[in-house]
Protein backbone atom coordinates (compact mmCIF):
# COMPACT_ATOMS: atom_id res chain seq x y z
CA UNK A 1 0.00 0.00 0.00
CA UNK A 2 1.42 3.54 -1.18
CA UNK A 3 0.63 6.51 1.03
CA UNK A 4 0.75 9.94 -0.55
CA UNK A 5 1.14 13.20 0.90
CA UNK A 6 1.29 15.89 -1.68
CA UNK A 7 1.35 20.09 -1.35
CA UNK A 8 0.33 21.64 -4.59
CA UNK A 9 1.86 24.83 -5.09
CA UNK A 10 -0.59 27.55 -7.64
CA UNK A 11 0.58 29.82 -9.85
CA UNK A 12 -0.47 33.21 -9.02
CA UNK A 13 -0.85 32.47 -5.22
CA UNK A 14 1.79 33.79 -2.98
CA UNK A 15 3.86 31.68 -1.41
CA UNK A 16 6.29 32.76 1.79
CA UNK A 17 9.92 32.32 1.04
CA UNK A 18 11.97 32.00 3.86
CA UNK A 19 16.01 32.33 4.08
CA UNK A 20 18.33 32.05 6.88
CA UNK A 21 20.53 34.70 5.85
CA UNK A 22 23.85 34.21 8.37
CA UNK A 23 26.41 37.67 9.10
CA UNK A 24 30.17 36.94 8.15
CA UNK A 25 30.43 37.23 12.08
CA UNK A 26 28.13 34.83 13.06
CA UNK A 27 29.81 31.45 13.12
CA UNK A 28 28.38 28.31 14.60
CA UNK A 29 25.50 30.17 16.02
CA UNK A 30 23.47 27.80 17.51
CA UNK A 31 25.90 26.08 19.34
CA UNK A 32 26.80 29.43 20.81
CA UNK A 33 23.39 31.26 21.06
CA UNK A 34 22.52 32.68 24.70
CA UNK A 35 19.85 32.82 26.67
CA UNK A 36 18.15 36.44 27.70
CA UNK A 37 19.04 37.29 30.88
CA UNK A 38 16.60 37.84 33.89
CA UNK A 39 16.15 41.80 34.44
CA UNK A 40 16.47 42.85 38.43
CA UNK A 41 13.65 43.48 40.49
CA UNK A 42 13.70 46.86 41.70
CA UNK A 43 11.78 48.28 44.65
CA UNK A 44 9.85 51.07 42.62
CA UNK A 45 6.22 50.78 41.05
CA UNK A 46 7.23 50.56 37.76
CA UNK A 47 10.27 50.82 35.85
CA UNK A 48 11.08 50.28 31.80
CA UNK A 49 14.92 50.40 30.42
CA UNK A 50 15.35 50.77 26.61
CA UNK A 51 18.21 50.66 24.52
CA UNK A 52 18.40 53.98 22.25
CA UNK A 53 20.44 53.11 19.67
CA UNK A 54 18.11 50.12 19.02
CA UNK A 55 14.84 51.14 20.23
CA UNK A 56 14.25 47.39 22.05
CA UNK A 57 13.12 47.01 25.51
CA UNK A 58 16.02 45.26 27.51
CA UNK A 59 13.62 45.23 30.84
CA UNK A 60 10.48 46.58 31.94
CA UNK A 61 8.15 46.09 34.99
CA UNK A 62 4.18 47.52 34.57
CA UNK A 63 6.16 49.46 32.06
CA UNK A 64 2.48 50.44 30.55
CA UNK A 65 1.27 51.11 33.35
CA UNK A 66 -0.16 54.79 32.96
CA UNK A 67 1.09 57.09 36.33
CA UNK A 68 1.47 60.08 37.59
CA UNK A 69 4.86 61.32 36.23
CA UNK A 70 5.40 64.25 38.14
CA UNK A 71 7.98 66.71 36.53
CA UNK A 72 8.99 64.21 34.03
CA UNK A 73 6.66 66.00 31.80
CA UNK A 74 9.53 68.41 31.43
CA UNK A 75 10.85 66.40 28.91
CA UNK A 76 8.69 66.46 26.72
CA UNK A 77 8.31 70.46 27.14
CA UNK A 78 11.98 70.65 26.36
CA UNK A 79 11.43 68.02 23.28
CA UNK A 80 9.13 70.74 21.97
CA UNK A 81 11.35 73.85 22.22
CA UNK A 82 14.09 72.00 20.91
CA UNK A 83 12.17 70.68 17.97
CA UNK A 84 10.86 74.57 17.69
CA UNK A 85 14.36 75.84 17.59
CA UNK A 86 15.59 73.34 15.10
CA UNK A 87 12.72 73.88 12.62
CA UNK A 88 14.02 77.83 13.06
CA UNK A 89 10.62 78.89 15.15
CA UNK A 90 11.89 79.60 18.60
CA UNK A 91 15.49 81.38 19.06
CA UNK A 92 17.54 80.62 21.73
CA UNK A 93 18.30 84.97 22.16
CA UNK A 94 14.90 85.32 22.19
CA UNK A 95 13.72 87.40 25.84
CA UNK A 96 10.25 85.87 27.20
CA UNK A 97 7.88 87.37 29.34
CA UNK A 98 6.91 86.31 32.90
CA UNK A 99 3.55 85.85 33.38
CA UNK A 100 1.44 85.97 36.71
CA UNK A 101 0.57 82.53 36.30
CA UNK A 102 4.32 81.67 35.90
CA UNK A 103 5.62 83.76 39.07
CA UNK A 104 3.25 82.23 41.04
CA UNK A 105 3.03 78.85 40.71
CA UNK A 106 5.47 77.31 43.37
CA UNK A 107 7.55 74.52 43.86
CA UNK A 108 10.81 73.94 41.80
CA UNK A 109 11.80 77.42 39.99
CA UNK A 110 14.35 79.31 38.80
CA UNK A 111 13.01 82.31 40.89
CA UNK A 112 11.26 83.93 37.80
CA UNK A 113 9.77 87.50 38.05
CA UNK A 114 7.49 89.55 35.88
CA UNK A 115 9.78 92.27 36.06
CA UNK A 116 12.62 89.80 33.93
CA UNK A 117 12.70 89.15 31.03
CA UNK A 118 14.99 85.95 30.65
CA UNK A 119 16.09 84.71 27.14
CA UNK A 120 14.84 81.41 25.82
CA UNK A 121 18.33 79.77 26.53
CA UNK A 122 17.99 80.57 29.97
CA UNK A 123 14.70 79.38 30.09
CA UNK A 124 16.05 75.77 28.82
CA UNK A 125 18.88 75.22 31.61
CA UNK A 126 16.16 75.97 34.05
CA UNK A 127 13.56 73.09 33.46
CA UNK A 128 16.78 70.66 32.64
CA UNK A 129 18.56 71.46 35.33
CA UNK A 130 16.41 73.53 38.10
CA UNK A 131 12.97 71.34 36.77
CA UNK A 132 11.66 75.16 37.04
CA UNK A 133 7.73 75.38 36.86
CA UNK A 134 8.06 78.79 36.11
CA UNK A 135 10.35 78.48 33.29
CA UNK A 136 7.88 75.57 31.84
CA UNK A 137 5.09 77.94 31.85
CA UNK A 138 6.71 81.12 30.01
CA UNK A 139 7.92 78.89 27.81
CA UNK A 140 4.86 76.98 26.79
CA UNK A 141 2.96 80.44 27.09
CA UNK A 142 5.49 82.30 24.70
CA UNK A 143 5.34 79.50 22.46
CA UNK A 144 1.78 78.48 21.74
CA UNK A 145 0.27 81.63 23.93
CA UNK A 146 -0.84 79.28 26.69
CA UNK A 147 -0.13 76.16 28.89
CA UNK A 148 -3.40 74.39 27.97
CA UNK A 149 -2.91 75.02 24.14
CA UNK A 150 0.81 74.03 24.62
CA UNK A 151 -0.52 71.06 26.31
CA UNK A 152 -2.43 69.90 23.36
CA UNK A 153 1.13 69.99 21.35
CA UNK A 154 2.54 67.69 24.00
CA UNK A 155 0.05 65.35 23.10
CA UNK A 156 0.07 65.37 19.65
CA UNK A 157 3.84 64.80 19.95
CA UNK A 158 3.49 62.22 22.17
CA UNK A 159 1.54 59.92 19.74
CA UNK A 160 3.79 60.47 17.08
CA UNK A 161 7.02 59.36 19.09
CA UNK A 162 4.03 56.35 20.33
CA UNK A 163 4.05 56.95 24.09
CA UNK A 164 0.47 54.97 23.71
CA UNK A 165 0.16 55.53 27.67
CA UNK A 166 0.68 59.35 28.45
CA UNK A 167 -2.13 62.24 28.78
CA UNK A 168 -0.76 65.35 29.66
CA UNK A 169 -2.67 68.39 30.81
CA UNK A 170 0.26 70.79 31.24
CA UNK A 171 3.85 72.17 31.17
CA UNK A 172 4.84 71.05 34.10
CA UNK A 173 3.82 67.67 35.50
CA UNK A 174 1.93 69.78 38.34
CA UNK A 175 -0.96 67.05 39.71
CA UNK A 176 -3.71 66.94 37.78
CA UNK A 177 -6.54 64.68 37.43
CA UNK A 178 -5.90 63.00 34.05
CA UNK A 179 -2.30 63.67 33.65
CA UNK A 180 -0.43 60.74 33.33
CA UNK A 181 2.60 59.01 31.37
CA UNK A 182 4.29 55.36 31.67
CA UNK A 183 7.40 53.84 32.47
CA UNK A 184 7.88 52.77 28.87
CA UNK A 185 6.75 55.89 26.87
CA UNK A 186 9.14 58.23 29.29
CA UNK A 187 12.41 55.88 28.31
CA UNK A 188 11.09 56.20 24.90
CA UNK A 189 10.95 59.72 24.99
CA UNK A 190 14.64 59.78 26.68
CA UNK A 191 15.80 58.00 23.52
CA UNK A 192 14.31 60.71 21.58
CA UNK A 193 15.77 63.44 23.23
CA UNK A 194 18.77 61.72 22.66
CA UNK A 195 18.58 60.96 19.10
CA UNK A 196 16.71 63.74 17.79
CA UNK A 197 18.62 66.59 19.66
CA UNK A 198 21.85 65.78 20.41
CA UNK A 199 23.24 69.23 20.71
CA UNK A 200 20.68 70.25 23.69
CA UNK A 201 20.79 67.12 24.96
CA UNK A 202 23.88 68.28 26.33
CA UNK A 203 22.16 70.17 29.19
CA UNK A 204 20.66 67.11 30.84
CA UNK A 205 24.17 66.45 32.21
CA UNK A 206 24.59 69.92 33.87
CA UNK A 207 25.49 69.78 37.50
CA UNK A 208 24.03 73.39 38.47
CA UNK A 209 23.14 76.91 36.76
CA UNK A 210 22.83 80.42 38.19
CA UNK A 211 20.16 82.47 37.04
CA UNK A 212 20.18 85.97 38.60
CA UNK A 213 21.95 85.24 41.66
CA UNK A 214 20.69 82.44 42.49
CA UNK A 215 22.97 78.89 42.12
CA UNK A 216 21.02 75.72 42.05
CA UNK A 217 22.26 72.12 41.84
CA UNK A 218 20.84 69.74 39.41
CA UNK A 219 18.56 67.03 41.52
CA UNK A 220 19.65 63.85 39.38
CA UNK A 221 22.26 62.28 41.65
CA UNK A 222 23.25 60.03 39.07
CA UNK A 223 25.49 62.72 37.43
CA UNK A 224 27.36 62.44 40.59
CA UNK A 225 27.09 58.66 41.24
CA UNK A 226 27.21 56.87 38.17
CA UNK A 227 30.34 58.01 36.06
CA UNK A 228 28.46 57.27 32.07
CA UNK A 229 25.49 58.81 33.50
CA UNK A 230 24.22 61.91 31.38
CA UNK A 231 21.10 63.11 32.50
CA UNK A 232 17.36 63.05 32.41
CA UNK A 233 15.50 64.28 34.23
CA UNK A 234 14.15 63.84 37.58
CA UNK A 235 10.06 63.57 39.38
CA UNK A 236 8.69 63.63 42.48
CA UNK A 237 4.97 64.61 44.07
CA UNK A 238 3.35 63.05 47.00
CA UNK A 239 1.37 60.71 44.41
CA UNK A 240 4.04 60.02 42.19
CA UNK A 241 6.96 59.02 44.54
CA UNK A 242 10.55 59.75 43.50
CA UNK A 243 10.56 59.11 40.10
CA UNK A 244 13.96 59.86 37.53
CA UNK A 245 14.73 58.61 33.99
CA UNK A 246 18.32 58.46 33.62
CA UNK A 247 20.79 57.91 30.25
CA UNK A 248 23.98 56.52 30.77
CA UNK A 249 26.07 55.84 27.66
CA UNK A 250 29.92 53.17 27.51
CA UNK A 251 31.37 51.30 24.74
CA UNK A 252 28.81 52.31 22.51
CA UNK A 253 25.81 51.35 24.06
CA UNK A 254 23.26 53.26 25.73
CA UNK A 255 20.45 53.11 27.58
CA UNK A 256 17.51 54.96 28.88
CA UNK A 257 15.99 53.39 32.21
CA UNK A 258 12.64 54.89 33.88
CA UNK A 259 11.94 54.48 37.03
CA UNK A 260 8.63 55.43 38.99
CA UNK A 261 7.55 55.49 42.22
CA UNK A 262 10.18 55.00 44.79
CA UNK A 263 10.20 56.10 48.06
CA UNK A 264 13.36 58.71 48.05
CA UNK A 265 15.41 61.00 46.47
CA UNK A 266 18.59 58.59 47.00
CA UNK A 267 16.29 55.46 45.86
CA UNK A 268 15.39 56.64 42.98
CA UNK A 269 18.98 56.86 41.71
CA UNK A 270 20.00 53.64 43.37
CA UNK A 271 17.45 51.37 41.77
CA UNK A 272 17.98 53.54 38.05
CA UNK A 273 21.45 53.08 38.71
CA UNK A 274 20.53 48.89 38.78
CA UNK A 275 18.91 48.84 35.70
CA UNK A 276 21.83 50.66 33.74
CA UNK A 277 24.02 48.47 35.32
CA UNK A 278 22.52 45.45 34.50
CA UNK A 279 22.10 46.58 30.81
CA UNK A 280 26.12 47.19 31.02
CA UNK A 281 26.79 43.90 32.74
CA UNK A 282 24.46 41.98 30.18
CA UNK A 283 24.02 43.28 26.75
CA UNK A 284 25.51 44.92 23.90
CA UNK A 285 24.69 47.22 20.67
CA UNK A 286 25.48 46.02 17.54
CA UNK A 287 25.23 48.01 14.15
CA UNK A 288 25.86 45.19 11.24
CA UNK A 289 26.67 47.11 7.91
CA UNK A 290 23.91 47.66 5.28
CA UNK A 291 25.68 45.31 2.70
CA UNK A 292 25.51 42.69 5.26
CA UNK A 293 22.16 42.96 5.77
CA UNK A 294 20.66 43.55 1.72
CA UNK A 295 19.79 40.78 0.04
CA UNK A 296 19.54 40.06 -3.91
CA UNK A 297 15.88 38.30 -4.79
CA UNK A 298 14.47 36.79 -8.06
CA UNK A 299 12.16 39.02 -9.78
CA UNK A 300 9.50 37.25 -12.55
CA UNK A 301 8.32 39.43 -15.62
CA UNK A 302 10.82 41.90 -15.09
CA UNK A 303 13.34 44.10 -17.51
CA UNK A 304 15.69 42.72 -14.67
CA UNK A 305 15.85 39.11 -13.22
CA UNK A 306 16.93 40.24 -9.94
CA UNK A 307 16.25 43.22 -7.41
CA UNK A 308 18.35 43.58 -4.66
CA UNK A 309 16.60 44.34 -1.12
CA UNK A 310 18.02 47.15 1.73
CA UNK A 311 16.73 47.79 5.09
CA UNK A 312 14.79 51.46 5.44
CA UNK A 313 17.01 52.70 7.94
CA UNK A 314 20.41 52.05 9.65
CA UNK A 315 20.15 48.43 11.55
CA UNK A 316 20.90 48.46 15.10
CA UNK A 317 20.76 45.05 17.28
CA UNK A 318 20.89 44.54 21.28
CA UNK A 319 21.84 41.14 21.97
CA UNK A 320 23.15 39.61 25.21
CA UNK A 321 27.16 39.36 26.00
CA UNK A 322 28.47 36.36 24.58
CA UNK A 323 25.89 35.36 22.05
CA UNK A 324 27.09 38.10 19.41
CA UNK A 325 28.42 35.49 17.32
CA UNK A 326 24.71 33.70 17.36
CA UNK A 327 22.92 36.73 15.81
CA UNK A 328 21.64 35.62 12.45
CA UNK A 329 18.58 37.70 10.17
CA UNK A 330 16.11 35.77 8.09
CA UNK A 331 14.70 37.11 5.38
CA UNK A 332 10.63 37.15 4.73
CA UNK A 333 8.96 38.16 1.50
CA UNK A 334 6.07 37.02 -0.53
CA UNK A 335 6.94 35.14 -3.76
CA UNK A 336 6.97 34.86 -6.43
CA UNK A 337 8.10 39.00 -6.83
CA UNK A 338 6.29 40.44 -10.37
CA UNK A 339 7.69 43.71 -12.12
CA UNK A 340 6.69 46.33 -12.30
CA UNK A 341 8.47 47.29 -8.74
CA UNK A 342 9.41 50.41 -7.92
CA UNK A 343 12.07 51.91 -6.05
CA UNK A 344 11.47 51.73 -2.04
CA UNK A 345 8.79 50.08 -2.42
CA UNK A 346 8.69 47.65 0.55
CA UNK A 347 8.74 43.88 -0.40
CA UNK A 348 9.73 42.37 2.53
CA UNK A 349 10.98 42.55 6.20
CA UNK A 350 14.26 40.97 7.64
CA UNK A 351 14.20 39.76 11.09
CA UNK A 352 17.10 39.32 13.33
CA UNK A 353 17.58 36.70 15.21
CA UNK A 354 19.24 34.28 18.05
CA UNK A 355 18.54 30.67 18.56
CA UNK A 356 18.77 29.97 22.82
CA UNK A 357 20.09 27.11 24.30
CA UNK A 358 17.02 25.11 24.14
CA UNK A 359 17.08 25.53 20.35
CA UNK A 360 14.09 28.41 20.89
CA UNK A 361 14.38 31.23 18.09
CA UNK A 362 14.10 34.46 19.14
CA UNK A 363 13.56 36.97 17.59
CA UNK A 364 14.88 40.20 17.95
CA UNK A 365 13.67 42.86 15.56
CA UNK A 366 12.25 42.96 12.62
CA UNK A 367 13.24 45.68 9.55
CA UNK A 368 11.29 46.34 6.48
CA UNK A 369 12.90 45.81 3.62
CA UNK A 370 12.49 47.71 0.29
CA UNK A 371 13.36 47.65 -3.33
CA UNK A 372 17.11 49.32 -3.68
CA UNK A 373 16.15 50.32 -7.50
CA UNK A 374 12.95 50.11 -9.95
CA UNK A 375 12.29 47.14 -12.13
CA UNK A 376 10.23 47.58 -15.50
CA UNK A 377 7.78 45.69 -16.54
CA UNK A 378 9.18 42.72 -19.54
CA UNK A 379 7.30 42.91 -23.08
CA UNK A 380 4.37 40.25 -23.66
CA UNK A 381 6.47 37.64 -24.70
CA UNK A 382 9.08 37.83 -22.18
CA UNK A 383 6.06 37.94 -19.63
CA UNK A 384 4.16 34.76 -21.27
CA UNK A 385 7.91 33.10 -21.00
CA UNK A 386 8.08 33.21 -16.57
CA UNK A 387 4.76 32.59 -16.75
CA UNK A 388 5.38 29.47 -18.14
CA UNK A 389 9.30 29.49 -16.30
CA UNK A 390 6.55 29.70 -13.09
CA UNK A 391 3.85 27.33 -14.34
CA UNK A 392 6.78 24.37 -14.71
CA UNK A 393 8.36 25.60 -11.39
CA UNK A 394 4.91 25.33 -9.48
CA UNK A 395 4.52 21.84 -10.99
CA UNK A 396 7.98 20.53 -10.69
CA UNK A 397 7.72 21.27 -6.99
CA UNK A 398 4.55 19.37 -6.44
CA UNK A 399 6.24 16.29 -7.94
CA UNK A 400 8.78 16.10 -6.08
CA UNK A 401 6.26 16.50 -2.78
CA UNK A 402 4.67 13.75 -4.21
CA UNK A 403 8.00 11.41 -4.37
CA UNK A 404 9.41 12.87 -1.11
CA UNK A 405 6.30 12.05 0.92
CA UNK A 406 5.54 8.54 -0.49
CA UNK A 407 5.85 5.86 2.03
CA UNK A 408 5.65 2.18 1.03
CA UNK A 409 3.91 -0.17 3.51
Amino acid sequence: MVKQQSTFSIHGVFRLITLLLVLPFATNAYAQASDWPESPKLDARAWAMIDARSGQIIASHNGDESLPPASLTKMMTLYLAFEAIKQGRLSLDTRVSVSEKAWKIGGSTMFLEPRLHPKVGELLHGIATLSGNDACIALAEHMEGSEETFAERMNAKARELGMLHSHFANATGFPTEGHVSAALDMATLGAALWRDYPDQYKLFGEKDFSFDGHVQPNRNRLLWTFNEADGIKTGHTQEAGYCLVGSAEKAGTRFVAAVFGTKSDRARAQETATLLKFGFNHFVTLRPAERDIRRQVEVFEGTEDHVWLKPTTDIWVTVPKGSESALSFRLRYDAPLKAPIRQDQKLGVIDAIITGKDGKVNVIRSFPMVAAASVGQASWISRQWDGLRLWMRDNSDAIENVTGNSEAK
